[in-house]
């Protein structure tokens, strides 16, 4: 099958597009304004494109996740929307209709979105179907990273990669085309376009030689970390004059005005589910526990919140009064009641932390707080766990909706749990708040295997 090429072709015909939008829309709902309209078209080109750049609008590749090009989305038109307000103050021009602005603002958004959508859903759709404008891509290093990314292009034919196989000096099978030395040739004869190199069977030598190899040739290479390594992915580079400095971007939770829009959300969403939810459901399931056990309707822990500071974590007791509240529950645990083992499994014994959101200990998103057993113990033993302590608890989570939730059996659920935890916390957004707790939502009502 014929390999396309039209890669390069698709973002100056996305701009293209956008543009041309833009330009009827403005002909059609601000014709009748009190300004020049070639000038104020004009304006409106070189702030979108000049905003496209610095926002990365069209930096979006095949495996770009539609709730990155959302946020994309959002950014781009809230700022292209106040360029437009500034157009009118600027040239002291009379707005003679707010509705026709708002108008055209509301409905450049929803047919640039819609462009979008189309866009993505046909290039997916190509690839799948028609299996054209594929990647010849190959493995170097036999590894279960390796694998698993070859499982990877095998599953999501969306990605557009046609894998062409390993290369190892390790192993010898019949998934292996060849050695490591053999690998320059193979890519020339066969139009490899990537190459993907497990760092742990490489020598600094043959990496050396590979991206050389790879510059020359103008082929794409690049690197699998080692399956039990936690890597951080927001790296960015400066440069002290000539010299280049790897830093690391924490989290955009770093930001204040971010930080003061997830504030904002908590408080909102607290409020609501307080006022309209906890005000009714706190006095039923209050009666339901003390009618079958003594003690108190709250159960509160100490757990290590944001920068290991201490709060009290509370709950609905779901368990009988004892001295093991330092022990994680186990399956068919006999400490649990009979409405406890309900209000575990739909999660509702975790409500009352929305409480601990609107007292800013908590987030409504986020890394879930762990026992300060869990804490000590796997700070020392797993890199970066620590991390997850840059950004407040959250009531749900990334790796909660993924399946990590409940009993710790083995170290490498831990593990996941903080992988997941840190691509939270280095790619946080509004979306993907809504996102994670959607999923939530779903995951309560299909039930989970370890909701005990």
């Amino acid at each position: 099958m014929t390999k396309g090429r039209y890669s390069k072709y698709i973002r100056p015909i996305s701009i293209t597009i956008d543009c041309l939008l833009l330009i009827v829309l403005a002909s059609f709902f601000l014709k009748d304004f009190a300004i020049k309209l070639p000038y104020f078209m004009v304006y409106q080109i070189i702030s979108w494109y000049v905003l496209a750049y610095f926002t990365r609008f069209y930096e979006v590749y095949r495996f770009t996740k539609p709730v990155e090009i959302m946020a994309l989305l959002f950014k781009q038109l809230f700022l292209f929307s106040l360029f437009v307000l500034a157009f009118f103050s600027f040239t002291r021009e009379i707005i003679l209709s707010f509705r026709l602005l708002l108008y055209f603002i509301i409905f450049s958004f929803i047919y640039i979105t819609l462009f979008k959508a189309l866009l993505f859903y046909y290039l997916k759709k190509y690839r799948i179907v028609l299996g054209g404008n594929y990647r010849n891509a190959i493995i170097i290093g036999y590894t279960e990273s390796s694998k698993n990314l070859q499982k990877l292009f095998q599953t999501r034919p969306d990605y557009g990669y046609h894998f062409q196989g390993f290369f190892s000096d390790k192993v010898q099978n019949n998934e292996i085309k060849g050695t490591i030395s053999g690998v320059q040739d193979f890519v020339l004869e066969n139009k490899i376009d990537d190459i993907y190199c497990a760092l742990e069977e490489l020598s600094n030598d043959q990496l050396k030689d590979l991206v050389e190899f790879a510059d020359y040739y103008k082929k794409t290479i690049k690197f699998i970390p080692e399956a039990n390594e936690i890597y951080a992915k927001n790296l960015k580079i400066d440069y002290y004059e000539f010299f280049p400095i790897l830093s690391l971007k924490r989290t955009p939770l770093n930001e204040p005005l971010l930080k003061f829009v997830k504030r904002l959300f908590d408080i909102s969403f607290s409020l609501f589910v307080i006022i309209f939810l906890l005000s009714w459901l706190i006095p039923i399931i209050a009666i339901l526990i003390k009618l079958e056990s003594r003690g108190p309707v709250f159960f509160k822990q100490g757990r290590p919140g944001l920068d290991e500071n201490e709060f009290y974590c509370y709950k609905f007791r779901s368990m009988r009064i004892n001295d093991k509240t330092e022990e994680s529950v186990t399956k068919n645990d006999p400490r649990i009641t009979k409405i406890g083992a309900f209000l575990r499994k739909t999660s509702f014994d975790e409500m009352p932390q929305f409480f601990n959101v609107l007292l800013g200990e908590m987030s409504i998103v986020g890394p879930r707080p762990h026992l300060w057993a869990h804490n000590n113990e796997y700070s020392t033993k797993i890199r970066k766990y620590n991390f997850r302590l840059y950004v407040k608890p959250g009531i749900t989570g990334l790796a909660q909706v993924k399946g990590y939730r409940g009993e710790i059996e083995t170290d490498d659920e831990m593990i996941n749990r903080i992988k997941y935890d840190l691509f939270y916390i280095e790619n946080w957004s509004l979306l993907l708040d809504l996102k994670i707790i959607v999923l939530t939502v779903i995951n309560i009502l299909k039930g989970q295997e370890k909701a005990y």
